[in-house]
């Protein structure tokens, strides 16, 4: 118990740095006493419950799911997005806007990035801001040919990206699943393609999207996969993917027909990469994701309130 002069002083000590802004030294000079005993009073204060700080922001639950996130999953950062009852849309852009801006604050010492594809990278891209660094390129981390949402395949967000970085970027002249495992196989071997595909494998960040290949699927929606392709997935136990690269509920990669007809880095190549960002908006791939930090693909997660909540509550 402490006594009521203990107490008083606590007290004084407490409101003079928290309520009227004193500094520690200021206290000290003031009583007499050097400044680790004003450090050791306020310490004391707030075990006896004198002190009590209460965070008054909206953003403080988010803030602690990230912290929740990055212990939990081991992740380098973790960047949650509040909904706020928004829209889906108007989810996907918040997220997007967190990534470019995530992005745009670890990019300093990168001299190469790799992009994946899809809507939410494609968000990320557009507004990431304009800058001038001429020693960064950006790879392409599959092919991305085709006639159907060009502007959201890995070649032409490598090109907007660049331009807006003021660098430069390569070309995947290939389709990002080939027709089958044997063009894909010759594909592999052009010298192009391989030099492409090896200097994507050593990038200093990559930015990748996930998908639930049953869910709301951009890979459905351009005709790469079909209700037969779809039924195959599930019946080799397939909750996700990452740029075309199909895995299970354990983060395994599944060997199926649709990886050997991929052209682009393989998803052990991409765990080997010091920095992977994953982008993610939309709570029905909570699973794909959980998945993928199981798989130890990821260790920045960008992704809304929904998914951490999710991810944090599976895991349990």
């Amino acid at each position: 118990m402490l006594s009521w002069e203990e107490r008083r002083s606590l007290v004084k000590i407490a409101n003079l740095y928290y309520n009227d802004g004193w500094t520690q030294e200021q206290i000290a000079k003031k009583l007499g006493v050097s400044r680790p005993v004003i450090s050791k009073s306020l310490q004391k204060a707030r075990e006896h419950k004198i002190i009590e700080i209460f965070i008054k922001d909206e953003t403080v639950h988010t803030v602690n799911l990230e912290k929740k996130l990055e212990e939990h999953f081991g992740l380098e950062d973790a960047i949650v997005v509040p909904i706020s009852g928004q829209t889906p849309d108007v989810v996907k852009l918040s997220v997007a806007q967190a990534g470019a801006y995530y992005l745009s604050k670890n990019i300093k010492k990168a001299k190469k990035i790799g992009i994946s594809w899809g809507t939410t990278l494609e968000a990320l891209v557009q507004e990431y801001p304009y800058e001038m660094k001429k020693n960064i390129t950006i790879f392409p981390l599959e092919g991305g040919l085709g006639r159907k949402k060009v502007e959201i395949h890995s070649n032409q967000l490598a090109y907007e990206l660049a331009k807006r970085l003021g660098g430069t970027c390569s070309y995947l002249y290939a389709p990002a699943m080939a027709e089958s495992s044997e063009l894909r196989e010759r594909l592999m071997k052009m010298d192009d393609i391989n030099a492409v595909l090896q200097e994507a494998a050593t990038v200093d960040i990559a930015l990748v999207g996930l998908s639930n290949p049953y869910v709301q699927s951009t890979l459905e929606d351009i005709g790469y996969l079909n209700q037969n392709d779809l039924e195959q997935l599930r019946q080799l136990g397939v909750v996700g993917d990452m740029g075309f690269r199909f895995f299970d509920l354990n983060g395994n990669p599944v060997n199926s027909l649709f990886n050997k007809k991929v052209i682009g880095i393989s998803l052990e190549q991409l765990r080997n990469i010091k920095k992977v960002i994953g982008v993610v908006s939309g709570a029905h791939k909570a699973e794909s994701v959980l998945a993928s930090l199981k798989g130890n693909y990821i260790n920045v997660l960008v992704l809304d309130e929904q998914i951490a909540t999710e991810l944090l509550y599976a895991s349990e």
